[in-house]
């Protein structure tokens, strides 16, 4: 049986590779998850991909990863990041490690962007890679 990664993405992350690419790259969210199912069997990992418009499908994700028993979760919380108290109390109330992963680098972006809440819980952040952010983290949360 292999241990699963859950990664949960939030919003507008639906509209990669046309949203801003100057910013977030030419790849779209299927292309991400083509190479996280290649680069996951390689490392015997199953990988859940999803995505949602609404803060509430993440957080109901993230208590189902932890009732799932998930090795872990890769959580681009979006523009949530920098708004969710409801993601912040989500990752406390789950044992499950969760890696805060973002295409760009929000420390270099507008200010309003600079904190994540995300972050305060979270156990490694990745970002500023481009897509290879998720490479990286699913990396990190395999050696878990």
């Amino acid at each position: 049986m292999t241990e699963t990664i859950y990664i949960l993405n939030g919003p507008n992350l639906n509209l990669l590779g046309t949203r801003e690419p100057e910013i977030y790259g030419s790849q779209t969210l299927d292309d991400i998850a083509a190479m996280l199912e290649a680069r996951g069997e390689e490392l015997g990992l199953t990988i859940e991909m999803r995505q949602s418009n609404h803060e509430g499908h993440l957080v109901d994700w993230l208590h189902e990863a932890q009732a799932e028993s998930a090795k872990a979760v890769l959580l681009n919380a979006a523009a949530y990041t920098h708004t969710s108290i409801a993601l912040l109390d989500a990752i406390n109330a789950i044992s499950v490690p969760v890696i805060e992963v973002h295409l760009s680098d929000p420390a270099s972006r507008e200010e309003f962007r600079h904190n994540s809440y995300v972050s305060m819980a979270a156990a490694d952040v990745v970002q500023g890679l481009g897509a290879q952010s998720y490479i990286v983290a699913l990396e990190k949360a395999a050696a878990l």
